[in-house]
């Protein structure tokens, strides 16, 4: 008759360990279940018995008190296996990701969206993949931040070259995130640029810590806090030029009187000399006309060439591809919500010293997180 299975003598201490681990019920659940399994065999319970309260089998019992008999509390800490290796290399998840956020009728297919069947087929076709289950699809989509979304009403870019744009400055923003390699003659650094404004002088809309409101108000008990009214603005506007170093993760902006072609120069020329003239460097920019060469003024196109620059320019009403929407987003939160100043002096002061700022706490847990649900591309 085969020796009955228990646990070997055990000292008080060790008891009182087991005893905490049950009780306490916290950290690992697998830590915690072998635990119970060791302390019913030290108080005497059988295997069939134990197997039988939770809810495993016998064999599987046997083997947590063979493995405590042998290798102590060492036994009951969880041994996670690396697992198989991912199926799909990078290249080809970036591939896949890439092909679900297109159109199908950019790839000449009569289909207004993409199913999963629809998608793996192509996929497959394509030769992108040998194979993918619709289930492993949307598992790795899921990985990659895809999900099926409702479409939300916007304008729709009418631009011509509309893909092959979005995906060179896509190409570029893998470039600057370190996903992909840069070929011979691509940038190595890429800066977005966008103008912000017009900047008034009124009162911003916002949220700020207040005494509560009581009802009819009154000197001694004030009512909710209120914007001035501003029938008059003699004062004019002021704009902000900025641009956001992908590879520095910075910001960098001068307010201006104007926004032409002119001051897009003298703003572009400062980036130009932000990284050494042999670097290559890349600006995603929009289509705004001081942003473009004319044959009447084409001053623009040869400064990028004559300075190792590539001007990336993002499709029409594509503004959303451009990363530095986001920082705009976070800048008017941070320094212009809730504020009434008195002078275009004392506003570009607040927006240089928010940057600076900015700049210094580029890992502020508040600002990533604004950022983060901001960006697009």
């Amino acid at each position: 008759m085969a020796e009955r299975v228990s646990v070997r003598e055990i000292s008080g201490a060790e008891g009182n360990k087991l005893l905490g681990i049950v009780r306490k019920g916290s950290g690992s659940v697998v830590r915690w279940r072998r635990a119970q399994v060791v302390l019913w065999s030290a108080q005497g319970m059988d295997v069939p018995a134990i197997a039988k309260i939770a809810f495993t089998s016998e064999d599987r019992v046997r083997e947590v008190i063979h493995n405590f008999n042998a290798d102590g509390f060492d036994s009951l800490a969880p041994k996670y296996a690396g697992g198989r290796p991912p199926k799909f290399t990078l290249p080809e998840r970036q591939a896949i990701k890439k092909v679900a956020l297109s159109r199908p009728q950019d790839h000449n297919l009569p289909f207004s969206t993409w199913s999963l069947s629809k998608l793996a087929e192509f996929l497959v076709a394509e030769g992108v993949v040998d194979d993918i289950s619709h289930e492993g699809l949307r598992v790795l989509l899921r990985e990659e931040g895809v999900s099926f979304q409702v479409i939300k009403t916007w304008k729709q870019s009418n631009d011509p070259d509309f893909e092959a744009k979005k995906n060179r400055i896509l190409e570029l923003y893998a470039v600057a995130d370190g996903t992909t390699q840069p070929g011979e003659t691509d940038p190595t650094v890429v800066i977005c640029f966008d103008e912000f404004g017009p900047l008034n002088l009124q009162p911003h809309p916002g949220k700020q810590w207040a005494p509560v409101a009581t009802s009819g108000g009154g000197q001694s008990q004030p009512g909710r806090r209120r914007r001035r009214a501003t029938y008059i603005r003699p004062n004019g506007v002021r704009h902000l030029m900025a641009g956001y170093d992908l590879s520095t993760d910075r910001l960098y902006g001068h307010v201006t009187t104007k926004k032409g072609r002119t001051e897009f120069l003298a703003f572009v020329r400062y980036l130009r000399t932000l990284h050494p003239p042999n670097v290559r460097i890349a600006i995603v920019l929009d289509n705004f006309s001081p942003h473009l060469s004319t044959k009447n003024d084409p001053r623009v196109a040869q400064w990028a060439e004559a300075n190792n620059v590539e001007l990336a320019y993002t499709p029409t009403y594509s503004s959303w591809l451009n990363r530095i929407e986001a920082q705009f987003q976070a800048l008017r939160y941070f320094a212009l919500d809730g504020t009434d100043h008195a002078s275009h002096k004392e506003q570009a002061s607040m927006i240089r010293r928010y940057i600076i700022w900015r700049n210094r706490n580029a890992h502020d847990r508040a600002l990533r997180e604004l950022v983060k649900r901001a960006n697009v591309a």
